[in-house]
C-alpha cells in the first residue's frame, strides 16, 4: 500500500513540474512587454477618464501618447497645455499648443420666443423623445430640454433652467470632454474656442429650415438673411443650409454682426454694454 502512495505523489510531483516548464515556456513565448513610462504619463494625468481625448480612459491615453511619434492630434481636455508639457517633457517630444475649449449651446429657444404647440408625455430623456417626435414646439431642431446634457456631464458644468427649460453650460467648471456634444440627439452643442474673459458671439440656432418657417416657429429663428455674412470682413461668417454659422477661429469680436442680425440669433456675451451711437448733423452756413 505504502508503495502505490509513494508511486502517485512521485507521479503527481512530476506532472506538476512539466506543467511549470510548460507554462513557464508559454508565458515567455507570449509575454507582452509594457513600457514603463505608461505609468508615469499615467500618473500625471487627471485621472477623469472622461473620454475628452478620444480614448476609453487615461490608462489608454497614456499608451497612446507613449508609442505616438508626435503629439500631434492629441489632447487631455481636462489638463491642458501644463499636462501635455509635462509628458512631452517624460517622453522628450514637443507638445503642440492647444487652444482651450467650452460647449456653446446653439439654441436660444425659450418659452417666450418658442411656445409650446403640443406636449410630450413619454420617457424624459432627449434620446428618446426626439426619436419619436420633433418636440413640443414646431421646431424640430430646437433644444427638447430633457437633460440628456446635464445627465452625462461628470463635472455638474451644466445645469437646466427652470424658467427658459434650456441647459446652462458653467463655462468655469467646463473641461471640454465632449460627454454632452454626444448626448445631445439634437447635435445642438458644440466645443468652441475659448476665448479671455468667456466672451462669445455665436449664432444661438440650429433651425435649417427656410426663413419663414423658421421663423415662425422661433422668434429667434436665423432666417438667413445674409445680412451678417455682408458687414463681417474677416471671414468668419458662413451661410449654409439655410442658417449662419460664426467661426470661432476667425471672429475677432468686432461685433459688427450683432446688431445686423433681425432676429437677434446672434448673442454677445460677456462683452462690456455698448456706446450708444451719437449721432451727426451737418451744420450749413450761408455766407
Amino acid at each position: 500500500m505504502s508503495s502505490v502512495v509513494l508511486f502517485t505523489i512521485i507521479c503527481l510531483t512530476l506532472i506538476a513540474l512539466i506543467a511549470a516548464v510548460i507554462l513557464y515556456f508559454v508565458a515567455q513565448k507570449f509575454k507582452v512587454f509594457e513600457d514603463p513610462r505608461i505609468d508615469e504619463i499615467q500618473e500625471i494625468l487627471p485621472a477623469a477618464n472622461c473620454g475628452g481625448c478620444g480614448f476609453a480612459g487615461c490608462r489608454n491615453f497614456a499608451e497612446a501618447l507613449v508609442k505616438a511619434e508626435t503629439f500631434e492630434g492629441l489632447n487631455c481636455p481636462i489638463g491642458g497645455s501644463s499636462v501635455m508639457g509635462d509628458a512631452a517633457k517624460i517622453l522628450g517630444k514637443e507638445a503642440p499648443v492647444v487652444e482651450p475649449l467650452v460647449a456653446v449651446l446653439l439654441c436660444n429657444g425659450t418659452p417666450e420666443y418658442r411656445p409650446r404647440t403640443s406636449l410630450y408625455n413619454g420617457v424624459n430623456e432627449c434620446r428618446i423623445s426626439h426619436a419619436l417626435y420633433i418636440g413640443e414646439s414646431d421646431c424640430s431642431y430646437g433644444c427638447l430640454g430633457n437633460g440628456d446634457c446635464v445627465t452625462a456631464c461628470t463635472f455638474n458644468a451644466i445645469y437646466m433652467d427652470r424658467t427658459t427649460g434650456l441647459p446652462v453650460i458653467i463655462d468655469e467648471k467646463c473641461v471640454a470632454c465632449g460627454a454632452c456634444v454626444k448626448a445631445c440627439p439634437r447635435n445642438i452643442i458644440e466645443l468652441r474656442k475659448k476665448a479671455k474673459k468667456d466672451r462669445k458671439i455665436y449664432v444661438a440656432c440650429s433651425n435649417c429650415d427656410k426663413g419663414g418657417p423658421a421663423r415662425r416657429a422661433c422668434k429667434v429663428a436665423c432666417i438667413a438673411c445674409s445680412k451678417c455674412f455682408k458687414v463681417c470682413e474677416f471671414d468668419a461668417i458662413k451661410i449654409e443650409n439655410n442658417l449662419a454659422y460664426i467661426d470661432a477661429n476667425k471672429c475677432t469680436f468686432c461685433r459688427k454682426c450683432v446688431p445686423e442680425c433681425p432676429t437677434n440669433s446672434i448673442l454677445e456675451l460677456n462683452f462690456p454694454p455698448r456706446k450708444p451711437r451719437v449721432e451727426l448733423h451737418a451744420e450749413i452756413v450761408n455766407g
